[in-house]
Order: C-alpha cells, then sequence, then structure tokens
C-alpha cells in the first residue's frame, strides 16, 4: 500500500494523510491487554523450560542448543508475519482487520501448547512442543508492534509500546510467581515425571493467552482502510517470493541508525538469552551449593520471585521512562538502564540470601522496561509507516540472530571458557549489557515528534536518516 507521505517527492500537506483520534490511557491499556497473555506464555518459557528440561535429564552445556527454537522461529515467522500483515486486510467476521487474523491465530496456538507442556516425558517432546509454542508467541507478538504505530497519533506512540512494557512485565511477573504458587499448592516433585506444580502453572498461562488476546480485539477495533489502499493492497502479488523480496528490500533500505541499533541489539540479546537459561542454575549453585534434586526445584521457585521481582520493577517504571526518554533522550535513557542490568547482573551471584538477590535484580527489571519500550520510540521515527510491519519484524531479526549465535556459540564458551559455572553466565551477562549501552550511546537519535499529534507521519517528521 503506498503512502504518499513516505515519498520524497511528497508536500508537506500530504503528511495529513490519516487522521488518528487521540486515545484514553484505559483505552491505551485495553489495546495493549493481549500482550499480557503473550508474555505470560513467554515467562513460561523464560523460567520454566530449561527446568524442565534439566527434569528430563538434559546437561548443563546442552541449554543453549535446546532453546533454538526462539531464535529460529523468530528469525523466519515474524519478518515473514509483518510483510504478510502490512498486506492483509480481512473485511468480514471475527478476524476482521489487518493485524487481528494472526493476533488470533498466534494466540490460539500458545493456548494450545501451554496446555500440552506438562503432559511431556522426554526432552525431544519438550524440545518439538516448544518449537511450536514459539512460532505461536511470535505470530501474536510481532504484529502487535505494527498494530500500535498503526492505531495511536506520533504524540502517544511512547505511552503505546511502554504500555506493553508494562504488560510484559506484569504477565511475566504472574507466570513466574505462579511456579511458586503451585510449588506451594502442590509440594515438589516425588521422582517420577513432572512435578504437579508443572501442570497448574502451564494451565493457567494457556487460559490467559487466549483470554487477553480476545479482550483486545473485541475492545479495540482497526482503523479501516480507505477504498483506495483496499484496492492497492488487494492488487499486491502475496505470495512468498513478493514477501521475502520485500523484507529483501527494507533492509536494503534500513536507516543508517537503525544499523547501529542493531550492534546495541546483538550484545543485549545474547545477554538475556545467557541470563535466561543459567540463572537458575546460578540460584541453585549460590544458595544451595547444589544444581541437582531437590536443592534445584526449590530453585528453581525462587528464581520465579527473582524473575517476579524484575517484572515488578518494569512494569512500575515503564511510563516514567516516556517522561525520561523525552528529557534526557531515548539513547541516553536506554544506555543507563543497560547500565544498571550490568550492576545488578555483578552483584547477583555474591547475594547470599534471596531478598539480597531481589535487591540486585532490580537493575535488570529497570533495563527490561527500556528494552521492550525504549528503542522503538526511536524506530517508528526512522520508518516510513506503511512498513511498520515488515521493519518491525526484522527488528524482531535484530533480535533472533544474537540469539541463535548465543545458541550455536555459548554451550562451548559455558564449558571451556566459564569452567561450566553458572555465576560466571550471569557476571558474562552483565558485562555483555555494558557494551551494550556504550554502543547506543554511538546512534544519532532520530528528532522528536512531541510536539506532532494526529498531523503527519512520525517517519516524515522525524527523518529516516
Amino acid at each position: 500500500m503506498s503512502d504518499p507521505a513516505t515519498t520524497p517527492s511528497a508536500s508537506k500537506s500530504s503528511t495529513r494523510i490519516r487522521h488518528k483520534p487521540l486515545m484514553t490511557m484505559p483505552q491505551i491499556l485495553l489495546m495493549n491487554l493481549g500482550f499480557f497473555g503473550i508474555q505470560y506464555s513467554f515467562g513460561m518459557q523464560q523460567t520454566a523450560i530449561n527446568p524442565i528440561y534439566t527434569m528430563l535429564g538434559a546437561s548443563h552445556d546442552e541449554l543453549p542448543l535446546l532453546n533454538m527454537a526462539g531464535p529460529i522461529t523468530g528469525l523466519l515467522i515474524q519478518p515473514l508475519i509483518g510483510a504478510m500483515s502490512d498486506r492483509t486486510w480481512v473485511d468480514k467476521g471475527f478476524f476482521r482487520g489487518r493485524r487481528r487474523p494472526f493476533f488470533l491465530v498466534g494466540a490460539l496456538g500458545c493456548a494450545v501448547c501451554l496446555f500440552l507442556f506438562p503432559f511431556v516425558w522426554a526432552v525431544w517432546m519438550a524440545v518439538l512442543l516448544l518449537w511450536l509454542l514459539d512460532a505461536s508467541n511470535n505470530t501474536a507478538m510481532e504484529p502487535y508492534r505494527a498494530f500500535i504505530a498503526d492505531k495511536l497519533p506520533p504524540s502517544q506512540l511512547g505511552k503505546g509500546f511502554l504500555a506493553q512494557s508494562f504488560f510484559t512485565g506484569l504477565g511475566i511477573t504472574l507466570a513466574n510467581l505462579s511456579l511458586t504458587f503451585f510449588q506451594m499448592l502442590f509440594g515438589l516433585g516425588e521422582g517420577v515425571g513432572l512435578p504437579h506444580w508443572v501442570y497448574g502453572a502451564f494451565f493457567v498461562g494457556s487460559v490467559a493467552s487466549i483470554a487477553t488476546i480476545l479482550v483486545s480485539v473485541i475492545s479495540t477495533p482497526e482503523l479501516e482502510p480507505t477504498k483506495e489502499e483496499i484496492a492497492a493492497l488487494r492488487a499486491k502479488k502475496g505470495g512468498p517470493r513478493e514477501f521475502f523480496g520485500e523484507i529483501k528490500d527494507a533492509i536494503i533500505d534500513m536507516p543508517v541508525q537503525m544499523r547501529k541499533l542493531a550492534l546495541v541489539y546483538f550484545f543485549q540479546w545474547y545477554a538475556m538469552n545467557v541470563y535466561w537459561q543459567y540463572v537458575s542454575l546460578s540460584v541453585s549453585q549460590s544458595l544451595y551449593g547444589s544444581t541437582t534434586g531437590e536443592a534445584y526445584e526449590r530453585a528453581v521457585a525462587n528464581t520465579g520471585t527473582i524473575n517476579a521481582v524484575y517484572n515488578i520493577v518494569t512494569f512500575s517504571v515503564a511510563f516514567a521512562l516516556v517522561a525520561a526518554a523525552r528529557r534526557l533522550g531515548a539513547k541516553w535513557v536506554h544506555a543507563l538502564c543497560l547500565w544498571c542490568a550490568t550492576v545488578g547482573l555483578f552483584f547477583l551471584p555474591l547475594a547470599p540470601t534471596l531478598p539480597l538477590k531481589w535487591l540486585a535484580i532490580v537493575g535488570l527489571g529497570i533495563a527490561w522496561a527500556s528494552i521492550m519500550g525504549v528503542p522503538y520510540i526511536m524506530i517508528v521515527r526512522m520508518v516510513p509507516s506503511s512498513r511498520y510491519g515488515v521493519y518491525m519484524g526484522i527488528v524482531n531479526m535484530m533480535i533472533v540472530i544474537p540469539q541463535l549465535i548465543q545458541t550455536l556459540t555459548f554451550g562451548s564458551v559455558y564449558k571451556n571458557l566459564l569452567g561450566d559455572n553458572p555465576n560466571n553466565a550471569m557476571w558474562f551477562a552483565g558485562a555483555f549489557l555494558a557494551i551494550a549501552g556504550l554502543v547506543m550511546l554511538w546512534i544519532k537519535e532520530p528528532p522528536t515528534v512531541r510536539d506532532v499529534d494526529e498531523v503527519g507521519d512520525p517517519a516524515v517528521v522525524g527523518g529516516s536518516h
């Protein structure tokens, strides 16, 4: 679909391509509620999948490779879904919209996979379900970024993306706390199959995934394209060759500053993958001196509370980062937040008690709020509105390629350079986040759009550099 506001010859008046009415804060929150369910599902992946692998007999240095589903499915699915959703408009029925069909299909897949997960009895079964679960998560999550850019006027984009940070923190917090709650309710495992607490946690996640998406799509209709825009969509060829061609063209046209952001993403997402894979082992080693048996089960529940704390911090500070980004600039806010995480991960393995570990992880919570929101404030000022979907998919490629590199390389690093010590893995992750913060300062931030409301395209006002 062509966008006259993004062509070089567009006049100033051509930027008035669509009136996007301001939304109230309750409307923005309802629109983003589905992100809660998606992130609840992600929280189960983040905290419970690697312990399940370990309980089923996987060795510690195998964990990165067993997590390859995330980066591979993200690399293949999110850019494709982004390009497809840019070209989609369903006219009738419950699936009416551009992004809505993908939300619903992805959420249904998440619900089914989460329901089935507790019934696995071998590592290969858990790996297969993780691939399906991650594919579903990616199908639902990628269009959500573009949905915010579609629906909100430029002056409210910061609130929209940081509302997603809020629900990211809330969803993952409740997912993490569910492990502790159901462990208290059902007790520890008795050596045969997965513990009963796994069933309760995953069943709740299954319901949350589909229910919250339904609330969002019912409460928030998409902006309907004009007759001319629909005609342009239908005139486009929609086969895989065209989709991948569009992705290729978008990568070639990618703004220079966005290419620099890709380097920041390499260090920050490599580090986050290391954290998620090894934090429960680090907690077990540093609190109980063991990474097996009941000590490890207790450490898994403790890790749930640690992750809950950092996600509570995430949704507590998410909206404050909007004001901070306006005052200091998004790149400085993001760099400072990443350095907070470095300090927290340095102290995490040294903290001798669980409450002190909660205190240490606050820094990562601040960084996670920024990771999930602040860079997107910059990105939507760099790219044209008609290509939001495909560029949000490319942003996900910038996330999953570092994760893929991590899954292929870190097992050897862990075994040969870090001495099979999960505490060293936490310090390694902290160092990479520090480097990401330094690289962030290299980026020339696009001009702000805070004085622009529904008039104009942020990609035009901010420039695409």
